[in-house]
């Protein structure tokens, strides 16, 4: 695939497309193991999507191939029109661990953007220093990750991802390493940002709230061997407030995804509120 590496501020994020794609694991074996049925998206620019779902259930897998770092059993994928064959490059991709090198500054790790993508230096560091002092992270720059709390090792990889301006992110559980409060913190800190240049987004998660509260449309998935069994249009206003559990309409979404989950076995015996009429 073609590399797109501009960081002018009028970047849009790209459509994806997939069309029944699924994933077995290990073919040519005697046991081979079915990890994602047929799965068809279509995901408009800059939209924001999450896919919620037990974990095994193949959230993760689906996320890989769209990225083009594991290679799909059938369907095509498509990222901003051109056939993923091989690792994309204008994405930004984060997961649950920070992967921040402890012998290297804050902002020497966000900087290894610009080294490995031969990106003009001068011109990213501008970026990034503007990225870490929106993020209130200024005096974290010349820290190393050891130096840092949970939330702030998690805004810097943020940063890393968000510093060359991708097309697409792919965010796999950023913040399930992160407390209660600092989830609530950085999960605002990110709809902000997207707001600003409005990058295509698939966002995987196991929190109904998260998918909820940053959300366009949410894909919901059964068990493995993971199925989508539901598709739904998040219509609340921006940017979304953080007691999201107080309002009706939350309660909505949130009662439907977890009616499914109920549904598929995977909530047994726990009783779960209702929604507000």
């Amino acid at each position: 695939m073609t590399a797109r590496t501009t960081t002018a501020a009028t970047r849009t994020g790209a459509p994806i497309s997939i069309e029944s794609v699924s994933k077995t694991f290990g073919l040519d074996s005697p046991n081979p193991f079915e990890a994602l049925k047929p799965v068809d998206m279509n995901i408009k620019p800059g939209e924001f999507i999450s896919i919620v779902g037990p974990s095994g259930c193949g959230k993760s897998t689906l996320m890989l191939m769209v990225a083009g770092l594991l290679d799909r059993t059938t369907g095509d994928i498509r990222v901003g029109g051109e056939v993923v064959k091989r690792p994309i490059t204008d994405v930004g991709i984060a997961f649950q661990d920070h992967l921040l090198l402890e012998f290297r500054t804050a902002i020497d790790n966000v900087m290894l953007q610009a080294t490995i993508r031969g990106l003009p230096e001068r011109e990213i560091r501008s970026r990034a220093e503007q990225l870490f002092e929106r993020l209130r992270l200024t005096k974290a720059m010349k820290k190393y990750p050891r130096q840092l709390s949970g939330g702030m090792r998690q805004r810097v990889s943020l940063i890393r991802t968000l510093v060359h301006n991708p097309s697409v992110l792919m965010l796999d559980e950023p913040f399930g390493a992160l407390d209660a409060l600092t989830r609530l913190q950085v999960r605002t800190d990110l709809e902000a940002l997207w707001m600003e240049r409005r990058p295509t987004v698939l966002f995987i998660t196991h929190s109904v709230e998260e998918a909820v509260g940053l959300s366009d449309r949410i894909f919901v998935m059964s068990p493995s061997p993971g199925e989508i069994v539901d598709e739904i249009v998040v219509d609340l206003p921006r940017p979304r407030p953080i007691a999201l559990g107080e309002s009706p309409e939350f309660g909505k979404y949130a009662d439907r995804i977890y009616q499914h989950f109920e549904r598929l076995g995977v909530l047994h015996g726990i009783e779960l509120p209702k929604a507000q009429s």
